[in-house]
């Protein structure tokens, strides 16, 4: 039954096959440079119950709520209200409350899945998308340290794939909000949630919603716009805040601990770390530090990577488990880089070797050449059909596959590098591809 072509649903991104491959080479190599650094891998469901979804900070407008087309009213499946979850980081929470008792603190893991969230899709902003987590969890105290860590361990990662440079903002919410409650304003928190909007609606609007929706008079006005204005790339952002004349205790932990991250950043990384005190990060669990990150040159596309301290997300009764976790968008940074062809990978298909057919009644033959190579996991396929050689080397081409091998009627083998035109006899069993040449890699050409 015909239906015609289907239309593309926006928000969506499906990747052709050469996109395909980038996004799994970076996975990967996520993957492995959180292994590194002693990260266990965690998936969890992709769904969550609506009020620990909402419950600190997110916008229900945003949220996809599951149900069945053909609800029961009477099914506690249907009426428990479940959404799809719209970050890796409220899962994680729920998942180490639950599994806490066989759980060895502190707790680290790497997390790589899709999320979902109903905001208007545009680029590097999608209603379905990959997120790549790092979180550290500890029962009742963890140590400032891995505050610092962190971006450490989020520089290597992103040093590991073939992107711009990063430079990652950091502010702490404990010097914002000790600094809007020293100023006097009726609901810091609420201030928080504005200035975080500052990139969105410029400084003109912050400065008119905090009047608005808080009554902030001039002075304080300019005095939040004065704050979110600093930016150093070393401790000297605490000398600039104590001369705002602001005092209050909070602001002062704030201020020390954004010093510590700030300096041992510029010690062990240099050039990766800045203090940006317009960085809120809007959603209410963080705490601490606050993460925001962006690609030199590519600052409109907004935070790749993003996170924070947070020590009530987890709890229950008396027991919590304060943690740091830092997210990558995986697919906020393969939307750019593959809409505007600057990663691709070096071929469209797995496949290293093609065998070629030299006629129908060669297949079980070459089947068994394929399998031999597969057995020494060098990915092989068998041309489709035993067409003329030219038209089974121009098939390997059009793919990327290096490598077609051409078996003869004594059962020896030739393989010949198509991109240079060598050929030569090999033995199976002990033929190499050059390494860069055994899987599609990653390329900026």
């Amino acid at each position: 039954m015909s239906q015609g072509k289907p239309t593309p649903l926006s928000g969506f991104p499906e990747w052709l096959p050469a996109g395909q491959l980038v996004q799994r080479q970076v996975i990967d190599t996520l993957s492995r440079t959180f292994e590194l650094h002693g990260f266990a891998p965690l998936s969890t469901r992709a769904v969550e119950p609506l009020d620990q979804l909402l419950r600190k900070g997110e916008t229900s407008k945003e949220v996809y709520v599951l149900r069945r087309l053909q609800a029961d009213s009477d099914d506690p499946a249907d009426a428990s209200g479940l959404g799809l979850h719209f970050d890796l980081t409220v899962p994680f929470a729920r998942y180490v409350l639950e599994n806490a008792g066989k759980l060895q603190f502190p707790f680290r893991r790497y997390q790589i899945q899709p999320c979902w969230r109903g905001e208007r899709p545009q680029e590097g902003r999608y209603r379905e998308f990959w997120q790549a987590d790092i979180d550290v969890v500890d029962r009742d105290t963890l140590s400032p340290h891995y505050e610092v860590e962190l971006p450490l361990v989020i520089a290597d990662a992103l040093g590991a794939l073939p992107l711009p440079k990063a430079t990652m903002h950091v502010n702490n919410r404990k010097l914002s909000q000790g600094f809007y409650t020293g100023l006097g304003l009726s609901d810091p928190m609420a201030a928080i949630r504005i200035v975080d909007k500052i990139d969105k609606i410029g400084p003109a609007g912050v400065g008119a919603a905090l009047a608005e929706e808080l009554g902030a008079s001039d002075a304080q006005v300019k005095a939040c716009l004065a704050l979110a204005e600093i930016r150093t790339a070393d401790g000297s952002f605490a000398d600039r805040v104590a001369a705002l004349g602001v005092s209050d205790p909070l602001l002062d932990e704030g201020v020390e601990e954004l010093t510590r991250v700030v300096e041992a950043a510029a010690e062990h990384a240099p050039g990766l770390v800045v203090a940006d005190l317009r960085i809120a990060r809007g959603l209410d669990y963080y705490t601490g530090t606050v993460y925001e990150t962006f690609l030199d040159g590519a600052e409109a596309l907004g935070s790749i990577c993003s996170g924070g301290r947070y020590d009530n997300l987890a709890s229950a009764g008396t027991e919590s488990y304060p943690g740091v976790g830092l997210s990558i968008g995986v697919s906020r940074i393969l939307g750019r880089l593959l809409g505007r062809g600057e990663l691709t990978a070096t071929r469209t298909v797995p496949t290293c070797v093609l065998v070629a057919l030299p006629d129908d009644a060669s297949r079980p033959a070459c089947d068994r050449i394929a399998a031999t190579l597969r057995r020494r996991g060098i990915a092989t396929e068998v041309a489709p059909a035993a067409q003329k050689y030219g038209k089974q080397i121009r098939f390997a081409q059009r793919r990327g596959i290096p490598y077609v091998a051409f078996p003869d009627a004594e059962g020896g083998v030739e393989i010949r590098d198509i991109r240079s035109g060598d050929q030569a006899p090999v033995t199976l069993e002990s033929w190499q591809p050059p390494a860069d040449d055994l899987h599609a890699r990653l390329s900026t050409e």
